[in-house]
């Protein structure tokens, strides 16, 4: 291998001249040149883009990925310049143990007929998730990396040759101050006003490049509402994808769907004090009182009539959707009349409003005293 040793002997003569200043200044016993206060305001303001950008980068990463195994599988796949492999989301797989589980209790059981209504919705959600996952990579991970990787490093570089230049005009002024002969003098000022014009000519390089600053917060802005607009339509999704799925269950016979108060509060109003209660019941003569089937089969709404002893007053908890002429539509915050039947399904009641009457389910209700 070739080398030229006289480029070799400059280049170290450069790096000791530098070293020596850098060590003078560091120790109180050289100037140094400094840069104008609006210059520091754009250096400064550049070190806090990158550094909040790495912060919000990485943290956007964790929330859309949190296994930071598959973080780091993921960015290796990236640097090597290959292809990420497909995966099912959490959902997803909730959702195919779901189905499989159901199959093997039975589908036609109450349970299993569940457990494939909630898997086919975490199937829904786990799309969902995959979409808004996607589409956030694209709109918002990806311009930030951008930054970091191109233009943050070429403003690195940049500042790195300025302040080597600081540190040559610096050095040439140095020298100039030492030098005592006419002829070390005249060489000296020459030195000086080539290092100044290599100074400046940089300084106004990476000026421009420091003012670009302004221009990805508009860029970063424009990529944050699109974030902001995925993660709307993502929890819009599930929303009504379990909205959905919580009035399918209400209409399974014998289906638990929660606590109601916990996930619908009542309002901040002073309301009756919910208490266990029972429900009065319409005498009824010539049925077996286990037989829920009969009773329902043969429910002439116009016939039933409330118990000498009383109804219950009840706070409708969300909206309901009737499934047949048997059963009463619902919605949500209404108060209506319960009372039960012998022999009725316990997750159900007879229902009146005003004149319309019919079966509600008993987790849509709050029983008040």
């Amino acid at each position: 291998m070739d080398f030229n040793m006289k480029k070799l002997a400059s280049d170290a003569g450069v790096f000791f001249s530098r070293a020596v200043q850098f060590t003078e200044e560091k120790l109180g016993q050289a100037e140094k040149t400094e840069l104008d206060a609006h210059f520091e305001n754009l250096l400064a303001k550049a070190d806090c883009t990158k550094n909040w950008t790495e912060k919000i980068l990485h943290q956007t990463e964790v929330l859309l990925q949190p296994n930071p195994s598959v973080r780091v599988e993921e960015f290796l796949y990236e640097k090597l310049d290959r292809k990420v492999p497909s995966r099912v989301t959490n959902g997803e797989l909730l959702a195919q143990y779901m189905v499989e589980a159901a199959n093997d209790f039975g589908p036609g059981t109450p349970y299993g007929k569940t457990l494939l209504k909630v898997g086919e919705t975490q199937k829904c959600l786990g799309g969902a998730e995959r979409d808004f996952m996607h589409s956030a990579s694209i709109n918002f991970l990806n311009p930030l990396r951008n930054f970091l990787e191109g233009d943050w490093r070429t403003i690195t570089k940049e500042r790195r040759i300025l302040e080597n230049r600081r540190l040559d005009l610096d050095a040439c002024k140095a020298r100039l101050k030492k030098a005592k002969a006419a002829e070390a003098k005249a060489s000296a000022e020459h030195e000086l006003r080539v290092a100044q014009t290599e100074f400046d000519r940089q300084a106004e390089l990476t000026r421009l490049l420091l003012e670009g600053i302004s221009s990805t917060h508009v860029n970063h802005l424009r990529c944050l509402h699109e974030f902001v607009e995925s993660q709307a339509t993502y929890y819009a999704q599930g929303y009504q994808y379990m909205l959905d799925l919580q009035k399918q269950l209400g209409r399974f016979p014998g289906t638990f769907v929660g606590n109601a108060e916990s996930t619908s509060p009542p309002p901040a109003t002073t309301s009756p004090t919910t208490v266990p209660a029972t429900i009065p019941v319409v005498p009824t003569v010539g049925r077996a009182p286990n037989s829920a089937t009969a009773v329902e089969g043969a429910l002439n709404l116009n016939d039933v009539k409330p118990p000498a002893s009383g109804t219950r007053k009840a706070r409708v908890l969300y909206d309901y959707e009737a499934a047949d002429s048997s059963e009463l539509a619902l919605l949500a915050d209404e108060m209506i009349t319960v009372y039960s039947l012998p022999g009725m399904d316990p997750d159900w009641l007879i229902g009146e409003r005003g004149n319309q009457k019919g079966k509600v389910p008993v987790t849509y209700l709050e029983l008040l005293s």
